[in-house]
């Protein structure tokens, strides 16, 4: 699987080990973006993973900042993104099951590495269940095409 990943300079640490984890386990994973640890203003990676997302170029996108929420508020922002700002292994397999997220936002400052890591595993492995739950992301996409989510039927 190819996996864009982000981090501003506070979640920088975590997604290098996460990349070097996520290489072992056979997925072509890219840093995009800033990984020096220099000060980094999240709205910039979150773009970029987004768009990279949004166009194809990578399956998936992770990203890490200092709670998950300003890159999950930026990357929302991007056109075909569906980002998940989640924090346990629950909240991650309903993030991509019910939602069918294609980001996944993290916090570097309230989890540690192994988290992370677990939660990105099981993020990944979970497929989306479609069902009911295609009818509610064809609403998300109305959003995003500024038409009233009600205008989805079955």
């Amino acid at each position: 699987m190819k996996i864009a990943l982000g981090a501003d300079h506070r979640g920088v640490t975590a997604i290098k080990l996460l990349a070097e984890k996520l290489s072992r386990e056979g997925h072509t994973v890219e840093i995009v973006g800033d990984a020096s640890g220099q000060p980094t203003d999240y709205p910039e990676p979150a773009f970029k993973v987004g768009s990279k997302v949004a166009a194809g170029a990578s399956d998936l996108g992770v990203l890490i900042c200092g709670t998950g929420v300003g890159m999950s508020i930026a990357a929302n922002k991007v056109h075909g993104v569906r980002a998940a700002n989640v924090h346990d292994e629950l909240t991650a397999q309903l993030s991509r099951s019910h939602n069918n997220a294609n980001v996944l936002c993290l916090s570097a400052d309230l989890l540690g590495q192994r988290l992370i890591e677990k939660i990105v595993e099981e993020w990944i492995a979970t497929p989306f269940q479609g069902g009911r739950h295609t009818r509610r992301v064809e609403k998300i996409v109305a959003i995003e095409h500024g038409k009233d989510p009600a205008s989805v039927k079955e």
